[in-house]
């Protein structure tokens, strides 16, 4: 391809991958910085997101934790604080979706794709984003755990790659969210779609209980759906004991969800209007 400048011909050179990838990032960052000046602005819901995880750990700690036998080096707190921390990064995706719904709602998608940048730095950005403002969330409630009795009981480098499981986890959950706020694109019904699917999975697992004190045909669902294998590997990393099975299929699932979903979010985006 050629153009003509001042009299003369010029080749016009399609920029190599190196600078492409390195606009993309470039525009993946401000979109990044957007959103998380929208939560700046917005203190509430920030204060929000926070509240939820750390009721969850007040009420299960202090109401249901009495109740809840364990044969769990430092209790039922130790038990409970992995699969706490597992959900909080679950229900941090809220955010992904509805945020989505609501920028596709309003033509906001619309106007970002109209845009000289990178078409993926609109649905990289809100991940990244989203996966900052998850971080920190799971770092207040680890902090809230330490100060109800919470203790990890296996050094350091465990406990952090536990957190690293734990955002992670968050991510490969983000992606779902992503799609299904993008493929139903309405607010409240993307809230709606949320609690059916994330509650029973969460609480239909070892997060809160040991799975055998389950009913039988509860059992079989829940040593087999990935939030177990996710928590026990996290409660295993923090409290110490087998890791490798457990490890191995949170990481089959965890893959799992990245192949299948994120090439459904990428096409959800494309054919958002």
């Amino acid at each position: 391809m050629t153009a003509a400048t001042a009299g003369t011909i010029t080749p016009l050179h399609d920029p190599g991958l190196v600078v492409r990838t390195r606009w993309a990032v470039r525009d993946t960052l401000t979109i990044t910085r957007r959103n998380l000046l929208v939560w700046t602005r917005v203190p509430a819901y920030i204060v929000f997101t926070v509240i939820q995880p750390v009721l969850f750990v007040l009420m299960f700690r202090y109401v249901f934790g009495g109740a809840i036998n364990v044969n769990v080096k430092g209790g039922y707190v130790n038990f409970l604080m992995p699969g706490i921390i597992a959900q909080t990064a679950a229900f941090a995706t809220f955010g992904t979706a509805i945020a989505l719904a609501q920028e596709l709602k309003k033509g906001v998608i619309d106007r970002l794709k109209s845009m000289p940048m990178a078409r993926s730095a609109v649905l990289a950005g809100r991940l990244v984003a989203d996966t900052g403002r998850m971080t920190v969330t799971i770092l207040i409630v680890v902090a809230v755990g330490y100060a109800v009795g919470f203790r990890f009981e296996n050094g350091a480098i465990p406990a952090i790659l536990m957190v690293v499981l734990a955002i992670v986890f968050g991510v490969a959950i983000c992606v779902i969210s992503a799609f299904t706020g993008l493929a139903i694109g309405d607010e409240e019904s993307v809230q709606a779609f949320g609690l059916i699917w994330l509650f029973p999975l969460t609480f239909l697992s070892s997060a809160f209980v040991p799975v055998q004190s389950m009913p039988g045909w509860l059992q079989a669902f829940a040593n087999n759906q990935p939030v177990t294998f996710v928590v026990d590997t996290m409660r295993a990393l923090a409290l110490g004991g087998p890791i490798e099975a457990n490890l191995w299929k949170s990481i089959a699932w965890l893959a799992g969800i990245f192949i299948v979903f994120t090439p459904l979010a990428v096409r959800a985006y494309k054919r958002a209007a």
